[in-house]
């Protein structure tokens, strides 16, 4: 574990790392989400994560890893003692719908592939951003006690790499099945996929076995939408 006080932005750092590395900081300057355009504020305070992952064999198979570590996350926290916390397709952590925490998976190399995540704990950041407020969540909101960001930081580490032995012995299917299974509850959503201006509105049917995401509307029935066809996912309710 590589600990740093202020870092541009801890993926960019885990670039030259090796796998099972891992890097944190007390704030990022540069926090980013999964579109370049989208600034993650991450104040003193909060957990701000890479950890770079061996990613053997070929690249198609580790598609799915965001979905994956978003899976992770959210056993983590619940091991940590957050119960209703969940997974927004396809990296945001949340709370009803205030946001907890954010994933953006990353590969810099054909080898490995550097998991960040942003989780707010004790930071504030509609302070850094008053149109944030009430729309984010923080664990020691969710889990009041005498815990610091260090103990949290171990507790994500051994759920991702839990994860990464489900997926090199198993497969996906085991937690797509669990992701389905917490996503039961039909939720209309309005979709934007890339290269087009317009966008509809369907009801989110959870993912498939390859981790599309299947949107159910009037017209057209049942589809299959992979991350890289979809600009924004947006929840009606």
């Amino acid at each position: 574990m590589h600990v740093l006080d202020t870092v541009d932005s801890t993926n960019s750092h885990a670039v030259s790392l090796s796998a099972w590395s891992a890097v944190r900081a007390t704030i990022q300057t540069g926090g980013r989400g999964r579109t370049r355009d989208r600034h993650w504020v991450s104040d003193d305070g909060g957990l701000w994560l890479s950890a770079v992952l061996p990613c053997p064999g070929s690249r198609s198979r580790w598609e799915i890893l965001p979905l994956a570590a978003g899976w992770a996350v959210v056993r983590g926290l619940r091991e940590f003692g957050v119960t209703a916390a969940r997974l927004r397709w396809p990296n945001d952590i949340m709370v009803g719908r205030a946001k907890l925490a954010g994933l953006l998976v990353e590969r810099f190399r054909n080898d490995t592939a550097v998991v960040g995540v942003g989780l707010n704990v004790f930071n504030h950041p509609e302070q850094a951003d008053p149109a944030l407020a009430g729309l984010t969540a923080r664990l020691a909101d969710l889990v009041p006690g005498s815990y610091t960001v260090d103990d949290v930081a171990p507790v994500l580490l051994r759920s991702l790499r839990h994860m990464h032995a489900i997926l090199l012995d198993a497969g996906f299917q085991v937690i797509a099945d669990d992701l389905n299974v917490a996503w039961a509850q039909p939720r209309r959503v309005e979709l934007t996929l890339n290269g087009r201006a317009q966008h509809f509105e369907g009801v989110f049917q959870g993912i498939d076995q390859k981790g599309r995401l299947r949107i159910a509307t009037a017209g057209d029935g049942l589809c299959a939408y992979d991350a890289a066809q979809v600009a924004l996912l947006r929840e009606l309710e």
